[in-house]
């Protein structure tokens, strides 16, 4: 058992740089060119958010295989060769708000920062748009503990059951647009639409020379922004769909491969998206719940070998974190009323890249909290359920969320919205946008 412990260390390790290595990875594809070779304060953080993020998700995994190591010992003192994942949850959650509240704002304000000031000027204004917002956070949180930072226990019998704080967030992945069949029809579109964004561009730096910028010139260069990505966006489809030069036969097979591969991780994901869906009702929803579900397979594999149920405990995990981040991305781009920061592959600045890192950071507590929930047999006496108690669901105010179920019945409700929007408007072109035009 000494060994098995010893084992479960290194394998902590050599999932954390690979964690770190994937992060690595990430970024050098995402980035946009122009944050080549700068901004390197930024790509750390980034760097840092998502591997906390990947590791938050993964430790949960890791604490059922820590318990089940110390469980099995034969001998005193086998549980101090075992991972301290008390100590390691709350490193991580520190981690996780520091980030979130302090370090991410941080940087997000010195990248945008006007370039022309000098480097202390712009790390004074950062400083002080992060302390702004740390000060309205803490009144924010101050005010809400003073309120229902109250704790409502019902005891029966002396004892009361432990369960844990949920939460939920869901969606699929997006769907791939289609272009027509005739490659010089669509580059010559293409190139008229180039010309005349280029036209209006030229058109809205001269009125920015004149000292013309209002509302209305606000607005045009918004629209045009938009415009510029929806065309980079064109050209990149055609690109893809009839490439160019010696190795076109090559990349067009490449091409073909990357399309069956989707499809296949796509049928991957609609089997693991139906069993979380059906765990949930029959678990979570039903009371009493018809059976333990995903948790009793776990189980049973556990039985097979000692890290295979652990192994399929992590990739549910992992895939719910998997679907969140897509379900950001895609509800990002398609509110009106807030800020954008879509991910590109190869096109996406820092902001971008911060904020969609921070939203990530956030998500991944919750899907701690619901997994912890969704799978509480199996991951039961854990250091997760220990902080994941019953104190966070007897908050007054917030109790009767968890107590009706809401979060559940949330996830299973957008799921299945998700689901028929994706089979009625998914599979649709983008229409074309038609010439654009300043508004006068």
């Amino acid at each position: 058992m000494g060994d098995f412990n010893v084992a479960l260390v290194i394998v902590a390790a050599v999932v954390s740089v690979l964690v770190l290595l994937v992060s690595v990875y990430l970024l050098i594809n995402y980035q946009h060119p122009d944050d080549a070779n700068q901004a390197y304060f930024p790509k750390l953080v980034v760097v840092l958010g998502i591997t906390v993020a990947v590791l938050s998700i993964l430790m949960l995994p890791a604490d059922v295989a820590n318990r089940q190591a110390c469980r099995r010992a034969i001998y005193s003192g086998a549980c101090s060769l075992t991972l301290p994942m008390k100590t390691l949850w709350l490193a991580v959650y520190i981690a996780d708000a520091v980030l979130v509240f302090l370090v991410i704002p941080f940087a997000m304000f010195y990248y945008e920062g006007d370039q022309d000031k000098s480097v202390g000027k712009r790390l004074t204004s950062a400083l002080l748009w992060v302390a702004v917002s740390a000060v309205v956070c803490g009144l924010i949180l101050g005010i809400l503990y003073g309120l229902v930072g109250k704790v409502d226990f019902t005891v029966r019998h002396l004892s009361s059951a432990v369960e844990t704080f949920p939460n939920s967030f869901t969606s699929f992945s997006s769907g791939q647009p289609c272009i027509s069949t005739s490659p010089r029809q669509e580059a010559t579109e293409l190139g008229k639409k180039a010309r005349e964004l280029k036209k209006a561009a030229e058109a809205l730096h001269q009125e920015e020379r004149s000292g013309k910028k209002g509302r209305k010139w606000r607005k045009n260069v918004k629209a045009l922004g938009k415009e510029l990505v929806l065309l980079e966006d064109d050209m990149k489809a055609l690109e893809e769909m009839y490439p160019q030069g010696e190795q076109a036969e090559a990349t067009w097979a490449l091409t073909v491969l990357g399309y069956i591969g989707k499809l296949l991780f796509g049928a991957v994901g609609l089997i693991i998206s139906i069993a979380w869906v059906a765990h949930i009702v029959i678990y979570l929803l039903i009371d009493p719940p018809l059976s333990s579900f995903l948790n009793e397979i776990f189980i049973k594999l556990d039985g097979v070998w000692g890290l295979l149920g652990t192994a399929a405990f992590a990739f549910f995990c992992f895939y719910l974190l998997i679907a969140v981040i897509a379900g950001e991305m895609m509800l990002g781009l398609k509110l009106v009323f807030i800020t954008i920061h879509p991910m590109k592959w190869g096109g996406t600045l820092m902001n971008s890249f911060l904020f969609n890192v921070g939203l990530i950071l956030l998500c991944s507590i919750s899907v701690i909290q619901f997994c912890a929930t969704a799978f509480a047999y199996y991951a039961q006496a854990t250091a997760a359920q220990e902080i994941f108690g019953h104190t966070l669901q007897s908050l007054r105010g917030i109790k009767y969320l968890y107590k009706y179920n809401v979060f559940q019945y949330g996830f299973v409700a957008l799921a299945i919205l998700t689901l028929f929007y994706y089979a009625i408007f998914g599979w649709r072109k983008r229409k074309p946008t038609g010439r654009f035009q300043l508004s006068n």
